[in-house]
């Protein structure tokens, strides 16, 4: 009766039965895989969102594939103020209701069922569901770590075949916090020229990064197509409103085609609902005062972490230089699993195992640091506890 497509293993793994043991026995639980910020200890300017949602322009019906030229333009504006693009085009722009919308439309412009995309490993998971989704098949390359993560061009270079028809890239990386440095993009878009494929870059985290120094954006990449894809989940921390985009850039003639034929897909669907089009100036206008609330948890949780490593010698941090998570080496004596479900059941205190983004061996844990302060320093002492139980 169901597609091969959703044939996806659904029953619960270990770590989901014992956090619901655990939370049913009313222990409380110290949750380091935090995720959603408005749940994080946050100051909104609740009143000032709440009234954007509320134009009488959104009382009238005008259907746009790409989006309303005011919600595109403030996305636009967003780039030149915040990473001084001296112009972005808001024709380059196509909103949608989420990055995986995005990433869906994209998938299904460059890609026919079969056709392959090279995506990075370790890296966030959601990239298989939304591939077995649009009939694409994933062929990963990895992120090598070596005082830092880099990404390994002669794997990518074994990888592509006939059927590559783009290579996913995230900047900064979701969980490693890794950024594309310069050398890397310009070997990539020399790689894509070569095999005439597309770049897909997942921006969400691209403010965030640690030395708060700003890092070149993909949106103007001129020398392959690209696809650049963020939205306010991130930048604003406002994952319940639903405005994402992607920006197409490249040589002239592709950015035609491709974003033509978008702009096609777009209209299939028309998912952005007019209220939170004429509320996007304001919802990206938030960021400027969430980004600091976030970026000063980020950095005061790693220093705390730091702090309470070097007491010790069993675990070491992974280099990160933005987004928010920190991955923790820690000593193989047992799967990641094995590891997150004992720290739950003995500690009270919840973590992600590295193979749920996909770390090619055991002995990672990833951690949020968006988790408010104290109970973050609270389950780090805990984890360390455990290894040396």
């Amino acid at each position: 009766m169901y597609s091969d497509r959703t044939n996806w293993k659904l029953t619960r793994n270990r770590l989901s039965e014992a956090l619901e043991e655990v939370t049913s026995s009313g222990a409380r639980v110290l949750d380091l895989t935090i995720s959603n910020p408005t749940r994080a200890g946050l100051h909104y300017d609740d009143s000032r969102i709440l009234q954007s949602l509320a134009s009488p322009r959104s009382m009238e019906y005008d259907p746009q594939p790409k989006g309303l030229p005011a919600a595109r333009a403030a996305v636009a504006d967003y780039y030149q103020t915040g990473h001084g693009i001296h112009r972005l085009d808001p024709e380059r722009l196509i909103l949608t209701t989420s990055t995986s919308e995005g990433y869906s439309f994209v998938f299904r412009l460059l890609c026919n069922p079969g056709d392959e995309l090279l995506v990075p490993k370790p890296s966030y998971p959601l990239f298989e569901f939304l591939a077995d989704l649009q009939d694409v098949k994933l062929v990963p390359y990895p992120l090598i770590y070596d005082h830092g993560w880099q990404m390994d061009f002669p794997s990518l270079q074994k990888a592509v075949t006939g059927r590559t028809r783009g290579v996913v890239v995230v900047h900064p990386n979701n969980p490693t916090g890794s950024f594309v440095n310069q050398q890397e993009r310009e070997s990539l878009n020399r790689f894509c020229c070569e095999h005439e494929i597309a770049v897909i870059a997942d921006e969400v985290f691209l403010d965030y990064a640690h030395d708060r120094a700003a890092h070149e954006t993909f949106a103007v990449n001129p020398d392959v197509l690209t696809f650049t894809l963020s939205g306010v989940s991130k930048v604003s921390a406002l994952p319940q409103m639903k405005v994402a985009w992607i920006v197409t850039s490249g040589p002239a003639a592709e950015v035609e085609a491709g974003q033509s034929r978008l702009e096609v897909i777009a209209d299939t669907y028309l998912s952005m609902n007019a209220p939170i089009q004429w509320a996007t100036p304001v919802l990206l206008g938030q960021r400027k005062g969430v980004q600091e609330q976030l970026l000063n948890r980020v950095l005061a949780n790693l220093k705390e972490l730091d702090r309470q490593l070097v007491a010790q010698k069993a675990c070491q941090r992974l280099t990160a230089e933005g987004g928010w998570y920190a991955v923790l080496r820690i000593p193989v004596t047992q799967t990641d699993e094995e590891f997150a479900v004992d720290l739950l059941r003995r500690k009270s205190v919840l973590v992600h195992p590295g193979h749920f983004y996909d770390f090619p061996t055991d002995g990672y844990l990833v951690l949020s640091l968006i988790t408010q302060t104290e109970d973050f320093a609270e389950g780090v002492h805990q984890i360390l506890e455990m290894v040396n139980l």
